[in-house]
């Protein structure tokens, strides 16, 4: 099973149910509802660049669905589902934003907190557990796009000739050895400065 049928079924096997209990018909739009796992750090809803679900208007779609994205940062089963639930609570209440139809929406499903950024509710994480135990854990391991790994940094050093020729080298051939001789006029080139700097892993 992947991620997104990991969505699909703790949807249509437990939150169709779960929001019906709160008075909301899911089933209304379950068809335009689609669910995915993809990168949205910096995309709207996120003022500090740390979205981790977003609901986008059926508008913005050539087809008219809901694109519901979960961040792939989260792994974990149950903060998956929250996070689910809160884009869910943003399509049943299409164009409310965080105002009070969609925290109306949020408290009957569950969630707590700043609306902005709801988390699931004592009562609700016990419920979610409980799917999780039946559906299995979320396929997917945690990705970033913060790379650790150690990067070498070279500075290079412009070196000139009077005929136009020029090149770039590090410092420390230039400080062991001098600056090159130009091959077009044989004449030792001079170094200009440290102007760039290269990166390689």
């Amino acid at each position: 099973m992947n991620r997104e049928t990991w969505l699909e079924n703790i949807t249509d096997r437990f939150l169709i149910d779960h929001f019906k209990a709160g008075g909301y018909d899911l089933l209304e739009i379950r068809d335009r509802l689609k669910f995915s796992c993809s990168f949205i750090k910096g995309l709207r809803g996120s003022k500090n660049g740390k979205a981790i679900g977003v609901h986008y208007h059926p508008l913005a779609s050539e087809k008219g669905y809901h694109e519901i994205m979960i961040e792939p940062s989260i792994s974990d089963s149950s903060r998956a589902v929250d996070i689910l639930i809160h884009e869910i609570c943003h399509a049943l209440t299409l164009g409310d934003g965080h105002g009070k139809l969609f925290k109306r929406c949020a408290i009957s499903a569950g969630l707590t907190g700043k609306m902005t950024a709801t988390i699931a509710s004592d009562q609700l994480k016990i419920k979610i557990n409980e799917w999780v135990q039946a559906m299995g854990e979320y396929p997917h391991a945690k990705l970033t796009l913060n790379d650790n790994r150690k990067k070498q940094s070279t500075r290079l050093i412009k070196v000139e000739c009077s005929c136009g020729y020029n090149a770039r080298m590090s410092r420390k051939w230039i400080n062991e050895l001098g600056a090159p001789i130009c091959p077009a006029c044989e004449i030792q080139m001079i170094a200009k400065g440290e102007e760039d700097e290269g990166e390689g892993e």
